[in-house]
């Protein structure tokens, strides 16, 4: 059936996924990617993300909703899953950010009752508002910006930088940037004095499409992205199957509960936390080194306790 949406816009697509999810529907990253004319990277972030709070899990590589849940289906359903979605996540931000988005919000809908919960642990970045604009607007224009920065060494020094985005990793907002043309990662709260200038600058695909699939903070630029298999066992493995890393491949599922997957990265700080915060239900089959790496800060640790 052909619907006469905007697949380019994120809220009318999370709401045309939930909704065929609602029908019953199996839906699967490539073909979603293919409808609506995006990268498979993206459509899969939809799932891990921004539809978490929603009672759907990834069944081999269809994503399907639970059985014997349902979204009450009304004549303004995308709207509701619209609102509610919004109005949770920046209730998880807090401050002054989501004080302004609940009044902008409690505008628009027509109940206070929302059935979406969402726990998020983001920092307040209320008080960054105006520097938040004009980068921004920046990197709208692909224009570049001069600050200061804090490197938290109380050495505030000024910098140009060409401001690529301004992410959200594990609760904490970065600004994305290059500076002179080196890829690097700036603490949002510690950038103050933004000015915009005329400086035009330009980017290509293969950088936007390193940012749709960083895992964290430590994604690398210029360096080859390689595979790490991983184990995981029962108690592990339906996590990840509920909310896959975005670079993330089941290779096998396995009847008592187990798989193994794969992910690439560029960093292995990518993903030595995520491992050793499952441990002792993760290990890594391959490359061997990063599995050695944790084998020693375990020792490390085991062997300097008092």
């Amino acid at each position: 059936m052909a619907y006469k949406h905007d697949y380019d816009k994120i809220l009318t697509r999370l709401s045309y996924i939930l909704s065929r999810l609602n029908d019953g529907e199996a839906l699967s990253v490539k073909d979603l990617a293919k409808e609506f004319n995006t990268s498979e990277r993206t459509v899969q972030r939809d799932f891990n993300e921004r539809l978490v709070s929603f009672p759907i899990f990834q069944d081999g590589k269809k994503w399907k909703m639970q059985e014997g849940f349902r979204v009450e289906k009304t004549k303004s359903l995308e709207d509701e899953i619209v609102l509610d979605i919004i109005e949770k996540i920046t209730e998880g931000i807090g401050g002054k950010f989501a004080s302004k988005s609940h009044k902008l919000l409690s505008k628009i809908k027509n109940q206070d009752f929302n059935p979406i919960y969402a726990k998020l642990n983001i920092e307040d970045i209320s008080d960054k508002f105006g520097e938040i604009q004009i980068i921004e607007g920046a990197i709208k224009a692909k224009k570049e910006i001069e600050c200061s920065y804090d490197d938290e060494r109380h050495d505030i020094f000024k910098v140009a930088l060409k401001p690529l985005k301004i992410v959200n990793f594990e609760g904490f907002w970065y600004l994305v940037a290059l500076q002179d043309d080196v890829l690097k990662k700036y603490y949002l709260k510690n950038i103050s004095n933004v000015k915009a200038t005329d400086t035009a600058f330009s980017t290509d695909a293969k950088l936007e499409n390193l940012l749709d699939s960083s895992i964290s903070v430590w994604f690398q630029k210029d360096v080859e992205p390689f595979e790490v298999k991983i184990y995981a066992n029962k108690i592990a493995a339906k996590y990840f199957q509920r909310r896959p890393l975005p670079t993330q491949s089941i290779e096998s599922l396995h009847k008592d509960g187990t798989m193994e997957f794969v992910v690439k990265i560029t960093h292995e700080m990518e993903i030595l936390p995520i491992i050793k915060y499952w441990l002792p239900h993760m290990r890594v089959i391959e490359p061997e080194w990063i599995q050695e790496m944790i084998d020693e800060d375990i020792n490390w640790y085991l062997n300097n306790q008092t």
